[in-house]
Order: C-alpha cells, then sequence, then structure tokens
C-alpha cells in the first residue's frame, strides 16, 4: 500500500475513533497535548495530499474545523476546543450540501455518479430529496453534538463517538430500503408504459 493511502487509512480511522480516543487521552494527557495531536494529523493529512499532489476539495474544510479546534484549546487550555471538534464538522457537512442544492449537482447525485455516471431523470430528483435529507441530520446531529459539549466527558464521548454513528448507520440503511422501493416502482411502471409505447410507434 502507497504511504500516502495508507496515511489516508489512518487518518480516516482516527476521525471515526476521535472522540473515544480524547476520552482516554484526557485521563492520561492534558487538553493541550491532545490539541497538538490532532493539529498534527491535519498537517499530515495536507502534507500526504501534497505529495499526491491532489485538490484539497471539500476535506480542505474538515483541515479548517481540526485547525481552529486544536488551536482553540492550544490558546485557552480548556477541553472545550476538542469538544467542538464534531460540532464544527457537522456545520461544514451542512454546508457543503446546502450549496449543492443550490449549486447542483446536488451531494448525493455527485456520489451516486460516481457508481451510475448517467443517471436518469428521476433519479436526479430522487438524490436531491436525499440530499435534504442529509441536511436535515446535519442540523439535529450538530445540534445535539454542540448540546453534548457541556456535558460530562464520558455523555460526550457516548453521543459523539457510539450514537451519532448509529443514527448514522440508521439513515443510510433507511434511504437504501426506501432506493429500492422506489427503484422497483419506476421499473414497474416503465413497465406498464412499455406496450403504450409500442402502439404509438
Amino acid at each position: 500500500m502507497p504511504a500516502r493511502r495508507l496515511v489516508a487509512v489512518v487518518l480516516g480511522i482516527l476521525l471515526v475513533l476521535y472522540p473515544l480516543l480524547v476520552y482516554v487521552g484526557l485521563q492520561q494527557f492534558g487538553p493541550r497535548a491532545l490539541a497538538c495531536i490532532l493539529l498534527l494529523a491535519a498537517i499530515a493529512k495536507l502534507a500526504a495530499t501534497k505529495l499526491a499532489r491532489q485538490p484539497m476539495g471539500n476535506g480542505a474544510w474538515l483541515l479548517l474545523a481540526a485547525t481552529v479546534a486544536g488551536g482553540l484549546t492550544l490558546l485557552t487550555g480548556s477541553v472545550i476546543g476538542l469538544k467542538f471538534y464534531p460540532v464544527i464538522v457537522n456545520l461544514v457537512m451542512l454546508s457543503l450540501f446546502a450549496v449543492s442544492l443550490y449549486r447542483p449537482p446536488s451531494m448525493i447525485e455527485r456520489f451516486a455518479r460516481l457508481q451510475t455516471p448517467d443517471l436518469p431523470a428521476h433519479a436526479i430528483g430522487y438524490t436531491r430529496k436525499v440530499t435534504w435529507v442529509w441536511c436535515g441530520f446535519f442540523v439535529v446531529n450538530g445540534t445535539i453534538a454542540s448540546l453534548s459539549v457541556f456535558a460530562s466527558d464520558k455523555l460526550w464521548a457516548l453521543y459523539n463517538g457510539l450514537l451519532s454513528y448509529v443514527f448514522i448507520g440508521l439513515l443510510l440503511g433507511g434511504e437504501y430500503l426506501i432506493r429500492l422501493r422506489v427503484q422497483r416502482n419506476h421499473a414497474r411502471i416503465e413497465q406498464l408504459l412499455e406496450p403504450k409505447l409500442a402502439r404509438n410507434d
């Protein structure tokens, strides 16, 4: 595995485990030490991207979030900065998804085109609706994450390190089931229309 790929995988795992790492790290180190680790991870991600000569894209916003959270903790010595990182991530994701609704294609459509470049018209409308759903999710999730900042470290880690991922999984699973139903319904409609279209020809 290339070094840049390995760095990307490791950083991805660290991002998922971030709340747990902060909770455990606070028992062993101070907030400033954890802030340094977060900033070093951001620098490593930036370096890996530069070495690969890849555009930063949306990742630049997440690096900015890490810098703001880590910098705030370094300046104040408070864990609040570290605990605000999931909130900032939700705000970043909400902004990216919301902007894509006003500057198409929508974010979910972009993801869908990675597998199916030629999306039918009905699928484009569906991906737009799903993008709206994700915007709503980031609003709710970000609100709960912001409230958890002022709760105990254990409750903060429980929500941001476990429950929020459970909710993401439920949303992904529910959307997948709905998508299958929409696809079946559309295929059924096309089958019903085929004889009429054939007669018109």
